[in-house]
């Protein structure tokens, strides 16, 4: 079955000395409440490369540098198809700045072996953890209207 996907989007996550990674808390709009990368959508005439620097950057303070792509997730809403979206996924150790907080989000590190896994999408405890440690990622999933997990598969 062929999907339609409407935008184009990012994560990008930051890992430091102490074996941490950067979550944010969304405090608004899409994914208010729950914690996750920062990243977000990918601009006209950006790459997605591009947009997760600037989101990092707008989310957190910190300026990412030498991102890994380690590649990609396809979101699919059944029955809220406007929502599906095309997420490429970034991580790297190279960053530069001042971890700031946001209107928009609450910047935190986490032990990696401590991710709120319950308080995050639901995928994440699916894909995050080997991501967090460079493995490739290739994977669709789908959820209902309701933002609620169906399914996923590799692709």
């Amino acid at each position: 079955m062929k999907h339609q996907f409407n935008y184009l989007t990012n994560l990008c996550y930051l890992l430091n000395e102490q074996n941490q990674v950067l979550l944010i808390m969304k405090k608004k709009g899409f994914g208010q409440g729950k914690w996750n990368g920062p990243g977000g959508k990918v601009k006209k005439n950006e790459t997605p490369e591009q947009a997760a620097i600037r989101e990092v950057k707008e989310e957190t303070g910190y300026q990412p540098k030498k991102l890994q792509h380690l590649g990609y997730i396809e979101f699919i809403w059944v029955g809220k198809e406007a929502n599906n979206q095309i997420c490429h996924i970034f991580i790297t150790k190279n960053y530069d700045g001042r971890l700031i907080e946001t209107e928009e989000c609450l910047p935190q590190w986490w032990n990696i072996d401590k991710i709120p896994l319950d308080q995050m999408w639901e995928d994440d405890q699916y894909w995050l953890k080997d991501a967090l440690q460079g493995r490739k990622t290739k994977y669709r999933f789908f959820f209902d209207k309701n933002n609620k997990y169906l399914k996923h598969e590799k692709i």
